[in-house]
């Protein structure tokens, strides 16, 4: 039973939370919705004229939001697949008979202290001077140059830099499920005459199941949400061949002034992503192990 001085306690530390969670979170998505079904600039003073869902209509002829979906489509695919396996890939490497096991974690998060716009301006510089330098000095200029310019690289070079902020802090994840499996598993693998690659596929992986779940949907969150990155590395250039939704979203409404319409964009941008995201954990949850 739940005593009333711990229901109190329960109150004082919920209740300012959810208060602050509603008024920053939910009243704003609810007005957002709102705005999006009229023609507005986003100035109190100037009217707002109702357009019904025709904000909605006019997004699926909008060439240039369904490129910046294309944009975020590909750059998820590539970034999911990319920080996972890194991720993993350390979460192994730590947990293996290194030396430096805890030094290397430490060094292998760390880019994830970093602030989004901190860390695309660092790379803005490593891709602009940094590859200049190593291609001029090796010779390989042809794979060592600038990729920020290039409409064809630009996108592999947001994708390596969200990798190198995200796959440190999925490989927390994992190392905690890896530290989770008992070792008498392994060890009776062992004595059955199971192997390296077999202990890993047919245990490691299928008891690391939650970790996937969990990792696999702030991959997809994260990707799909990527903003200060992309502000800071590309600005959705060139040519807007790095701009993605959030980015679209944010020059639709700051920059050219539609701020129906750009609520309009961002409602949608929120029911892909929950619908996507959703769908990931259900069908990831269903091939969860027990122990």
């Amino acid at each position: 039973m739940i005593r009333n001085k711990d229901r109190l306690w329960y109150a004082l530390f919920t209740v300012p939370l959810l208060f602050i969670f509603i008024t920053v979170v939910i009243i704003p998505f609810f007005v957002g919705i709102f705005y999006s079904f009229f023609t507005w600039d986003g100035i109190p003073a100037n009217p707002k004229i109702y357009a019904g869902f025709d904000n909605y209509i006019n997004l699926f002829k909008d060439q240039r939001f369904m490129a910046s979906a294309w944009h975020t489509i590909l750059f998820t695919i590539m970034a999911l697949v990319s920080v996972n396996i890194l991720g993993l890939a350390f979460a192994l490497l730590v947990t293996s008979k290194l030396r430096s096991a805890k030094a290397a974690r430490t060094l292998l998060f760390m880019p994830n202290l970093i602030g989004g716009l901190i860390l695309g301006y660092i790379w803005k510089f490593i891709f602009s001077d940094g590859f200049r330098i190593i291609g001029e000095t090796t010779g390989f200029k042809s794979v060592f140059f600038n990729w920020l310019l290039d409409p064809q690289y630009a996108l592999f070079a947001t994708v390596a830099v969200f990798t190198w902020q995200m796959a440190g802090y999925m490989m927390i994840i994992y190392l905690a499920g890896l530290q989770g499996i008992p070792n008498d598993i392994f060890e009776a693998a062992k004595v059955d005459g199971a192997g390296g690659w077999q202990k890993l596929l047919k245990i490691t992986f299928p008891l690391l199941m939650p970790c996937f779940t969990i990792c696999l949907f702030l991959s997809l969150a994260n990707s799909f949400k990527i903003f200060d990155v992309n502000l800071s590395l590309t600005k959705g250039g060139p040519a807007n061949a790095t701009e993605m939704f959030a980015m679209n979203i944010y020059n639709e409404i700051f920059g050219y002034g539609n701020f129906g319409y750009g609520q309009a964009k961002a409602i949608l941008f929120f029911v892909v992503i929950a619908v996507i995201t959703l769908t990931q954990v259900y069908i990831t949850k269903k091939r969860e192990v027990q122990m």
